[in-house]
């Protein structure tokens, strides 16, 4: 049981600055794409909650640049939940660059639930906040494991 679920993306060209390294912006484009996954893994989509009435916007963000990624790399976008109320969830991120397991960037996202009609924060229903508490206990349990072996 994995304590975070993983995304893999292939540098682009376009990825990429004057200085042939990955422009900063598209680290946090990144932590989306993995935040996306991490939800698909346990069984919500960004689609089925904007039918429901529910958008997702990021209030807080951060990143850390520790090494650049480059044209071609293949970069693992580790993206593990920190925190969740039925208003709200946090989420940080790890990325790599898998050949070399160099870390790149580490982040931080919040975002809250809103209702798409009003803009107003809003309390998820339990047919989404239920999968979400499960996928924060199995992440729990497992990094206990991953405690536990070490």
């Amino acid at each position: 049981m994995a304590v975070s679920v993983i995304t893999e993306h292939h540098v682009n060209f376009y990825d990429t600055d004057a200085m042939a390294v990955v422009h900063h912006a598209n680290y946090i484009r990144w932590f989306e794409t993995g935040r996306v996954e991490y939800l698909r893994k346990y069984g919500i989509t960004l689609g089925e909650m904007m039918e429901d009435g529910y958008v997702f916007p990021i209030t807080e963000v951060r990143a850390k640049y520790v090494s650049p990624g480059r044209f071609d790399d293949v970069v693992q976008i580790e993206t593990t939940a920190k925190a969740l109320t039925r208003a709200k969830m946090a989420f940080s991120y790890r990325v790599f660059n898998k050949k070399t397991g160099v870390l790149m960037v580490t982040g931080f996202t919040q975002n809250v639930f809103t209702h798409s009609d009003t803009g107003k924060i809003t309390r998820l229903p339990e047919k989404y906040y239920r999968k979400l508490q499960q996928a924060m206990a199995e992440e729990q349990q497992a990094l206990a494991a991953a405690e536990e072996k070490d």
